[in-house]
């Protein structure tokens, strides 16, 4: 018999449960009206729009749950109605600031891409004009590779211009020398 005395009174205590205070949302999609107690026979004190934020008691009965809504109503609503994730009304202004910070940084990345691509663009005409001034250089050292390659030849050719002059002057001077008169020898039995 005190078994079933005990199992009655953990059974009513275990319905109503207290606990710590904790941060509730009324469901979106319903209007729900707070209760002076937990049940639909109790008078109602009020009602509370969807999506609005509530303080859990920690204390339920049957299926309502303690509560004390926006405006510090204390009351009850029926458990199936709240909800531990924020509601559409609280996510909406926090989803909107978390897009006008994602918004700023595409704003940031663009300009940034901007200016990465005004870079590239400098340095691709910077490119094109060292390629350009490489080509000037590359053909100005083959004119003058050309030109130094005429210079020597043309000093190999004037040596031996200047060295068939010579030799022909040599052979001219030596068919001279050879029809030229010989000078007599001196007799020497002259006295003097």
């Amino acid at each position: 018999m005190l078994r079933g005395i005990l199992l009655i009174g953990a059974l009513l205590f275990a319905s109503t449960t207290v606990a710590e205070e904790q941060t509730g949302y009324i469901s979106d999609d319903i209007f729900i009206y707070i209760h002076g107690g937990p049940g639909n026979q109790y008078r109602i004190i009020g009602s509370i729009e969807a999506g609005q934020k509530v303080t859990l008691m920690g204390e339920t009965q049957d299926d309502y749950s303690h509560i004390v809504d926006h405006k510090g109503r204390d009351g009850w609503v029926k458990t199936d109605t709240l909800t531990q994730q924020p509601s559409l009304r609280f996510q909406l202004p926090a989803l909107q600031e978390q897009l006008k910070q994602q918004q700023q940084q595409l704003q940031a990345a663009l300009s940034d891409k901007g200016s990465a691509t005004s870079q590239v663009d400098d340095l691709s005409s910077q490119l094109a004009d060292a390629k350009a001034a490489l080509q000037r250089a590359s053909k100005e050292r083959d004119d003058a590779k050309k030109a130094l390659a005429s210079l020597h030849d043309n000093a190999k050719y004037e040596m031996w211009r200047e060295g068939g002059v010579i030799a022909a002057i040599g052979a001219l001077i030596a068919v001279v020398l050879v029809y030229l008169p010989r000078p007599r020898a001196k007799k020497r039995d002259r006295w003097f």
